[in-house]
């Protein structure tokens, strides 16, 4: 089945030094926080001039809001990977979960990034937090499509409860034990898929 993957994925810059900047900033934000890094660190460890970083970003604002748009482009390269190599609704949603499970047990692994981005604005209108809900919105429709095309009587429902279950299993496969949150998370896949095909 097709995934429609929306909004639309932001383009990866074309320049190197710019690719270099935010391949750069994915590895330091998600590592040691955003506001842990600096506009110097990022310059340092991207290897470019001062010049070079603000005359492709301007600001750090500028990087992270590209930060968070090549997560979410990676996520749903991911999921559309996933839905046309799953021509049907269940593989798709296992194959979801299961990319959640291998991600727990990554090596590196620090939880969701886009909870932890989140956790460091406090202001529910700044843009990374926009940025966030717009990516946590999105994986939702698509957990809801997913379950809808199962035959789930009550898909929206369904959905919610496989966000909040991913949601758990990612701060708690980060923060305290990695194999019993993967195991409730499969668990939450189990019925709710159960649950559609009775």
């Amino acid at each position: 089945m097709s995934i429609t993957i929306d909004p639309p994925l932001t383009q990866l810059p074309e320049a190197p030094a710019k690719l270099r900047i935010l391949l750069t900033a994915d590895e330091l934000f998600y590592d040691d926080g955003i506001r842990a890094v600096g506009v110097d660190r990022l310059i340092a460890a991207s290897n470019v001039t001062k010049a070079t970083f603000y005359k492709h970003y301007g600001s750090k604002d500028r990087v992270i809001a590209a930060y968070i748009g090549y997560r979410h482009r990676r996520i749903a390269e991911a999921v559309a990977e996933r839905a046309a190599a799953n021509d049907t609704a269940l593989g798709t949603l296992y194959a979801t979960r299961d990319a959640v499970l291998e991600s727990i047990a990554a090596p590196g692994f620090r939880g969701c990034p886009f909870i932890n981005a989140a956790a460091e604005f406090s202001d529910s209108q700044h843009p990374v937090r926009i940025a966030v809900r717009e990516h946590r919105e999105w994986y939702a429709t698509m957990l809801e499509r997913l379950t809808r095309a199962l035959g789930h009587p009550m898909p929206g429902d369904a959905a919610d409860d496989l966000v909040l279950a991913r949601d758990g299993a990612m701060s708690g496969g980060y923060a305290g034990d990695p194999i019993a949150a993967s195991t409730a998370l499969s668990r939450t896949f189990d019925r709710v898929i159960a649950e559609a095909v009775r």
